[in-house]
């Protein structure tokens, strides 16, 4: 009986080793919910997803006027926070990064290498799958399926909640077909923000670029919570990039010198600020200078200046209409008079003896 009470101690040392070496996240899940957690996919698009995508993918290469910008979007404020919570999936609910993650980990979608100053979205810099897990520090197994590799990773060990800033290249372009100025997103950059010790400076890491018009048939189909007050998920992260819900930081503009912002104008606040005021500042300008707009200040001057003149010409008018007809009748009173003045006979005066 001895040997037999012996091996299930040492079951029990094995299992309990096995639980406690599990981050507290993972074991708090029952077993059901981590296997279901290990393969979850998102769902492939349908024909009529992707004609629909192909619609909306806006052709601006033939633009005659184009501006490039760069800015930091941070999760850890309340503008952007919808794109951060929750940091881990909910259900079918999960954050921007996640969703992102699955993606390129399943093939659906191509991740780009993030090259310092420039954008290269060829097939000769792809980003390898396994070599973003390395970047991340991400545990994962991985089988060959023919010339596919599979990869299998707990979707509790997605850094998520260490992706807080979010490299967003727009582009402002005016139209000619349509005559508009509009703006449009061309990728994105999930940047890992990963502090070692207490004493040193957080440690950004740009992790891959994806190109928008990929990713956004699929953010179109995820619900997003955008409002404190309501909570009802009425946008999807589609929605929040296309109507430009967030607010960031402008780093950076395509530029002759390829520098950045900080480069430029130097790396004090004040002098950024500056720079990024004035760069809103042109768009708004350059906008507004499309079209031509009347000086409504000067024209109603104008016109104030014009009913000043006719009304002080008609006071004038009657002024002198009255003045003659006073003189006419007084003329007339003098006629009058003399006419009867001579016209009245003289009595004869007789003087008796």
């Amino acid at each position: 009986m001895k040997p037999f009470y012996y091996i299930l101690a040492l079951i029990f040392v094995a299992l309990t080793q096995e639980a406690t070496s599990q981050p507290p996240e993972r074991r708090a899940l029952p077993r059901q919910q981590q296997a279901e957690n290990k393969n979850t996919d998102l769902p492939s698009l349908s024909v009529r997803a992707e004609a629909k995508n192909q619609e909306q993918i806006q052709n601006i290469d033939n633009a005659p006027w184009r501006r490039e910008i760069y800015r930091w979007i941070d999760l850890t404020k309340d503008d952007n926070a919808a794109l951060y919570y929750p940091t881990q999936p909910i259900g079918e609910r999960m954050n921007l990064f996640t969703v992102l993650f699955k993606l390129v980990g399943q093939g659906k979608v191509k991740a780009y290498n993030y090259l310092e100053g420039r954008e290269v979205f060829t097939d000769k810099n792809l980003a390898l799958f396994d070599n973003i897990l390395k970047r991340l520090d991400v545990t994962y197994t991985s089988q060959k399926n023919g010339s596919k590799v599979e990869f299998s990773i707990d979707e509790n060990d997605i850094p998520s909640n260490e992706i807080t800033l979010y490299l967003v290249k727009e582009i402002w372009y005016f139209d000619k077909s349509n005559g508009t100025f509009n703006s449009s997103i061309a990728a994105i950059c999930p940047t890992m923000v990963r502090q070692e010790d207490e004493f040193s400076e957080p440690l950004k890491t740009p992790v891959f670029w994806v190109v928008y018009d990929d990713i956004r048939p699929y953010l179109a189909q995820h619900l997003i919570m955008t409002s404190n007050m309501n909570n009802a998920m009425t946008n999807t992260m589609d929605d929040y990039f296309r109507k430009r819900m967030y607010k960031g930081d402008i780093v950076k503009t395509t530029n002759m010198m390829n520098k950045s912002l900080a480069q430029i104008v130097g790396n004090k606040p004040d002098r950024i600020k500056r720079a990024q005021d004035s760069i809103e500042n042109q768009l708004k300008a350059f906008e507004k200078n499309l079209w031509v707009q009347p000086d409504t200040a000067k024209a109603v001057a104008a016109s104030s200046k014009d009913k000043k003149k006719e009304s002080t010409s008609t006071r004038s008018v009657r002024g002198k209409s009255s003045s003659s007809s006073s003189s006419s009748s007084d003329n007339q009173q003098k006629a009058t008079k003399t006419k009867s003045e001579k016209t009245t006979p003289t009595k004869s005066v007789r003087r008796t003896r």
